[in-house]
């Protein structure tokens, strides 16, 4: 291997100067700078003409003339970057970064004549070996680039990425995607309706009918459904390039794969599997598409973000990228130089090292920048708040800096407020009143009141009306509290009142894996059930958890499928599941659409009633913002007795320019009982919305019906919400 090096010096150019690459000449560069025509110097290295490159820059990106390669390592004494002509095994390049390429730990060069239609690439970095130290350099690996925005080999969904075990490629990305100046929606935390979804699961089954599934094309094909539901916001499961194939296995003559995606291999690079169409070189097009159209519907979207581990795993685990660049910067090693595993699932990621904290901020805003997306869920967001050492951080920098980044003012941002290693913050998670958390206080408590616990109404109270004595001084308020009752980790909503265990055997744990403590009901007969009062049960319940749940101070989210009674047969952890027990049956919609009905009613019911979502100015009735009654239609304060509680919202609508005044009124417990209602002043009545337990199954009421101020029934198990106006005619 020869090295060829032109020595003449380069000129610097004024700062203001724009400067355009118009061609090469026997070596040289020919730089026109608007005023004059200039000749750089460059190297040339195993026949590549070189030079150095923009240090700042990171990643590959396209430049006139050439590819501006960027990457550091503060461990590494030899960097070197391979060229592959597209699904070749053996490169045909092998350009070693010059030491005079190399400033501080940065290494860069500018290499020209590159195809990138034609080109994949990789780095091989050579350093120290001591695992004691956590050093892990070998010159023999083929490493990702860590800012690699394309992932070679990942096209075809179930597809062994890295099928001879030499190393994972990139590929080199256009950015110049039109986005014609669409505006973001913005929608605020109280008006947000979240649909946590999996992108391949969305769609994939036949029963979805459209023509793309299993993708960002055969999410748009569901738009106009998305619409009619009511939702604003989808939160999108792992969508950064994973390798579902890492890890497969066979049980039982079925073929299982690393489906959810919680194993990242590149954090800049989207899943091209979820891509109908090929787009070489301009990766995520379809993604951006999606968004765009996403937005003209006035529609968000929320990446599920996952930077607490990597797919590298723990010692056994593979050389993707981080161990070879630098494996003591990278994750959280114990003296010895082991992983601290708090994430379940072999490393930890060092997220407040200085390098990898700013490498995260970078990622944030790449894919706010390129990609407009309008916020962030953090899975395991804990781990983003402990130290090197492991131990937890009073004020973290990353949680904190991503706080007050002025590129990410706009955006969610969403914590999952624990970890695997036994760290639980809900309630108190660092948050700089900008942070929101999944209340998972509020999932567990309302599943527990909703099947009849009823002792816990105190606590159920408090997580209906906002959960204020969690999120108070450095919290949003209520805005900071992501209420669900479901979600993608766990049982669907028809899974909750139809099985009083998980059915995890298909995964191939004995039934190990997963939550054992669900705090779900199976309604008296386990899983599938003829009998028809069994039936009217489920139904009933799962009508009273969405009616709660959109009758909730804070943001409410819930999961794909659940507004048609989807099932997973009973499975709450089925992160391995490519198949009928993961997919949405579409099936279900017809079949129970009188209950999507209704789903989708109390969606549009929240949206006309400012007073459930947000403090309006003081109503003109006297009627406090929030108020918890008994079933005497006066203010109480709810104890481990109450059966039967009622919440009323009021506040005046400016918009509308008259009170907005709504009360719920919750039975939770198995026998009928009777309820007054509050009194109103002047000539305002209250009229009948929602009747959950109607015999006449008219359980959400699209005339209203004046009631008199008598004394009402409420049956068992049941929800009626009310709200306030004038008579009309």
């Amino acid at each position: 291997m020869t090295e060829q090096t032109n020595m003449n010096e380069q000129q610097e150019y004024p700062v203001n100067e724009e400067r355009q690459s118009i061609g090469m000449h026997r070596g040289m560069e020919i730089v026109n700078t608007g005023k004059r025509r200039q000749v750089l110097a460059l190297d040339v290295i195993n026949g590549f003409r070189v030079r150095p490159g923009m240090y700042e820059m990171n990643g590959a990106t396209v430049l006139t003339d050439g590819i501006n390669f960027t990457v550091y390592s503060t461990g590494a004494t030899r960097i070197t970057l391979l060229l592959f002509h597209r699904g070749e095994k053996k490169p045909y390049g092998i350009i070693p970064f010059p030491i005079s390429y190399r400033i501080g730990k940065v290494f860069s060069m500018i290499v020209f004549g590159l195809d990138i239609s034609d080109l994949e690439y990789c780095y091989q970095v050579d350093g120290p070996w001591d695992p004691a130290r956590g050093l892990l350099f070998n010159k023999k690996n083929r490493l990702l680039d860590p800012f690699a925005r394309a992932v070679a080999g990942q096209r075809h969904w179930g597809e062994i990425g890295n099928p001879d075990g030499n190393g994972y490629r990139a590929r080199v990305v256009q950015n110049n995607f039109e986005w014609n100046a669409a505006s973001l929606p913005k929608t605020p935390m109280e008006d947000t309706v979240i649909y946590e979804m999996h992108v391949r699961g969305f769609t994939i089954d036949p029963s979805s009918g459209v023509t793309c599934p299993g993708t960002f094309h055969g999410i748009m094909e569901k738009i106009d459904y998305l619409k009619s539901l009511g939702v604003t916001a989808l939160e999108l499961m792992p969508i950064f390039e994973f390798d579902e194939t890492m890890g497969e296995r066979m049980v039982d003559g079925r073929r299982l794969l690393d489906y959810w995606g919680y194993n990242t291999v590149s954090f800049f690079a989207p899943n091209t599997s979820y891509a109908a169409q090929d787009s070489l070189n301009r990766e995520g097009v379809e993604l951006k598409e999606l968004i765009r159209l996403l937005h003209e519907n006035d529609m968000e979207v929320i990446l599920d973000v996952v930077f607490n581990h990597t797919a590298e795993g723990n010692e056994m685990g593979p050389y993707i990228s981080y161990k070879g660049f630098d494996n003591n910067i990278y994750y959280m090693l114990t003296p010895d130089g082991s992983y601290y595993n708090f994430s379940g699932c072999g490393n930890t990621m060092n997220c407040n090292q200085p390098l990898v904290q700013e490498m995260i901020v970078k990622c944030l805003r790449y894919w706010v920048q390129e990609y407009r997306v309008d916020g962030f869920r953090f899975d395991l967001a804990s781990i983003l708040g402990r130290n090197e050492d492991g131990s937890p951080m009073e004020n973290p920098p990353l949680i904190q800096s991503i706080a007050y980044d002025p590129l990410l003012a706009d955006v969610k941002l969403i914590a999952e407020a624990w970890d695997a290693g036994g760290m639980y913050q809900v309630g108190s998670f660092p948050a700089w009143n900008r942070w929101s958390e999944w209340n998972g206080r509020y999932r567990d408590d309302l599943r527990r009141f909703l099947k009849g616990d009823y002792w816990v109404t105190p606590d159920a109270v408090k997580r209906i009306t906002g959960s204020e004595d969690m999120y108070h001084t450095q919290y949003a308020g209520y805005n900071a509290s992501v209420n669900f009752i479901t979600c993608h980790d766990g049982f669907t909503l028809y899974d909750l009142y139809s099985y009083q265990q998980k059915h995890n055997e298909a995964n191939g744990w004995n039934n190990t894996d997963g939550a054992d403590d669900n705090n779900s009901w199976n309604c008296g007969a386990e899983g599938d059930t003829a009998d028809p009062e069994i039936q009217k049960l489920r139904f009933k319940l799962m009508r009273n958890a969405i009616t709660v749940l959109m009758c909730s101070r804070g943001t409410p989210m819930i999961l794909a499928g659940d507004e048609f009674a989807n099932t997973q047969f009973g499975n709450n952890n089925a992160y391995c599941q490519d198949n009928e027990i993961s997919w949405l049956d579409w099936s279900c919609l017809q079949k129970n659409k009188e209950f999507f009905d209704f789903y989708s009613r109390m969606i549009y019911f929240r949206r006309r009633h400012p007073s459930i979502r947000k403090d309006l100015p003081p109503a003109h009735c006297g009627l406090p913002p929030v108020t918890v009654m008994g079933t005497d239609g006066t203010a109480i304060v709810a104890d481990g007795e109450t059966k039967q509680v009622g919440i009323c919202y009021a506040g005046f609508d400016e918009d509308k320019q008259r009170d907005d005044i709504v009360f719920i009124m919750i039975n939770v417990y198995w026998e009928d009982a009777t309820f007054r209602l509050p009194s109103l002043p002047g000539a305002q009545h209250w009229f009948l919305a929602v009747d959950t337990g109607a015999d006449d199954r008219r359980y959400y009421r699209r005339v209203h019906k004046i009631m008199l101020e008598n004394e009402l029934r409420i049956r068992a198990r049941s929800i009626m919400v009310f709200s306030a106006g004038e008579v009309q005619g």
